[in-house]
């Protein structure tokens, strides 16, 4: 596995705990600190990532509903959201990661954590924002 698609993992482990478990994004990372094994360059990602996240929630979120067709955010399963959240991070807010990448390991990390339905789900939204968006 790669260093990123390790990072993107553990940045999805610590959002999804920090919903279930709202905390500090420092605290999340330090659990994950110590009790995930990673290389160091996968967890700089991850920190990056859910930084990223934190930092833009509101306007991730809002391209998430705006884009998700009768769906509101509140009734999306935590693992689902939280890898869109990642994903629309990258999207909107990182220019060193081209679109297709964004979305295809959207759609692996769903495959891992997700359901059945997840990866369907996952990249059709993503599809929806992408479009909309130039190419970087």
């Amino acid at each position: 596995m790669g260093v990123r698609r390790e990072g993107r993992e553990l940045a999805l482990q610590a959002l999804y705990s920090m919903d279930l478990n709202p905390t500090e994004m420092r605290a999340a990372l330090q659990l994950l600190k110590e009790n995930v094994r990673a290389s160091a360059g996968a967890r700089a990602f991850a920190e990056e990532l859910v930084a990223g996240v934190v930092a833009n929630r509101e306007a991730i979120d809002k391209s998430i509903e705006e884009k998700s067709k009768n769906w509101a955010i509140s009734r999306m399963g935590k693992v689902d959201l939280n890898i869109l959240r990642l994903a629309v991070c990258e999207l909107l807010f990182r220019d060193d990661i081209p679109k297709n990448v964004t979305m295809n390991e959207a759609i692996e990390v769903a495959k891992k954590f997700g359901t059945e339905e997840s990866p369907a789900f996952v990249n059709g939204i993503l599809d929806e924002i992408a479009s909309a968006l130039p190419e970087k």
